[in-house]
């Protein structure tokens, strides 16, 4: 039996390097860097305030939200869901349909690594810093994982399947999956599908520095001297749809979900391995028909550790072979930052938006070959013509988590 086609008909981004989809492609297509030292200041009554490099969300998102809503959310929604709720706006304008009735029966699949952590630390600091008993009435509403999927269908009225992934950096890997598995048991003719993450608080970047994961000089993706990865926030969203229902209300196909594949490395909480990654890759390519397939531009999930960056290079190696070297290969968190769970999607709707201009985005701050990097066709310096037709993002999450997305262009 014959899987139904996927189709993405909108897009929404709003990250570091830009306040809408547009902004933050054309970013990452010129080689623009949103991460910047930012002093972040933990108040009386923690530690000395330090500088972080750090990948923070320049507009202010909450009120341009209020603007298109045309009404005051902030108080009712941590920084993480008004990213996912922004995206999701633009994403559904996007695709045409803002006030369809159509939503009604549409699903909500988000993905967040951990949730309303911004709330979390400031009820913390109330309770324990200011050693007052009385914290903000809706504190738990902001800070629950589910909050993002909730306000967009709320705002949307979606009133089918609505629910929230949360699996670290794979995170909007398997929101995006699951939204298209809904569509295909015919559970829902159209997916909301992204994640959102607001991850920059103080005592959060310790702890990223407590588990040695994170650079204060640059992030380097398959380069020599890479130390690190950099924390960054936002959201991102896309439209699935049935491909028949989007052809019967006339939309504009932006390009084909064709493949995704899933796998758990089973092994250790931090350190990838090489097993999980192949597995993930191989069954998106298998799905999608091209695993033989040449030119095929991988988003990869590049994070400029030690680790990750020799694993995914050696997990590409093993998938494609002697045809490695003939996929184009690019690693936006060099521009855009980590945004953990909302990455994957980021990373997608980036990748799409590469393919339909025919560029693929440089990799930033890249400072000569690492032997353990070999072989991959690295986009270097600026942005490159290419003529792919196929993207894979690849997403390999703490906990041995992994997803692989695979997109055809329209």
């Amino acid at each position: 039996m014959s899987l139904t086609r996927v189709a993405v008909t909108g897009l929404g981004a709003v990250s570091a390097i830009g306040d809408d989809k547009d902004t933050s492609w054309q970013a990452a297509r010129d080689g623009v860097s949103g991460l910047k030292h930012t002093f972040l200041d933990p108040g009386p009554n923690g530690p000395p305030g330090r500088e972080w490099l750090i990948g923070k969300v320049k507009g202010d998102t909450l009120a341009a939200l209020e603007a298109v809503l045309s009404r005051r959310v902030g108080s009712s929604l941590d920084p993480f869901a008004v990213f996912s709720l922004k995206a999701a706006h633009e994403a559904l304008a996007d695709a045409g349909l803002l006030g369809s009735d159509g939503l009604v029966k549409a699903a909500v699949v988000f993905g967040h690594g951990i949730g309303g952590l911004t709330t979390q630390e400031k009820s913390y600091e109330r309770f324990y810093g200011l050693r007052n008993p009385k914290v903000h009435p809706l504190t738990v509403p902001r800070v629950m994982v589910s909050a993002p999927s909730s306000a967009i269908a709320m705002e949307f009225g979606v009133k089918g399947p609505v629910f929230a992934v949360s699996s670290a950096c794979s995170s909007s890997g398997h929101a995006i999956a699951q939204g298209a598995m809904l569509i295909q048991a015919g559970r829902a003719k159209v997916a909301i599908v992204g994640g959102g993450e607001a991850l920059i608080t103080p005592a959060d970047m310790h702890c990223w520095e407590g588990i040695q994961a994170t650079t204060q000089t640059a992030i380097r993706p398959f380069s020599a001297g890479r130390d690190g990865m950099v924390i960054a926030e936002g959201g991102a969203c896309m439209i699935l749809e049935d491909w028949d229902h989007a052809e019967r209300r006339g939309a504009r196909i932006l390009g084909e979900l064709a493949g995704f594949g899933m796998s758990s490395d089973a092994g250790h909480l931090t350190q990838p391995a090489l097993d999980g990654a192949v597995s993930s890759m191989t069954q998106a390519c298998e799905l999608a028909g091209v695993l033989e397939a040449d030119n095929i531009l991988i988003a990869a999930h590049g994070t400029g550790t030690q680790l990750n960056d020799k694993n995914e290079a050696e997990a590409i190696r093993a998938v494609f072979g002697a045809r490695a070297g003939g996929h184009p290969l690019t690693a936006t968190k060099s521009a855009h930052g980590h945004l953990i769970g909302a990455t994957t999607a980021l990373q997608a709707v980036i990748g799409l938006m590469a393919l339909a201009e025919g560029v693929a985005p440089p990799i930033l701050n890249y400072a000569g070959p690492d032997p353990d990097c070999a072989g991959l066709d690295l986009v270097l310096g600026k942005a490159r013509p290419i003529d792919s037709r196929v993207l894979m993002v690849n997403s390999f999450a703490f906990g041995g988590l992994n997803t692989s997305l695979v997109f055809k262009a329209a």
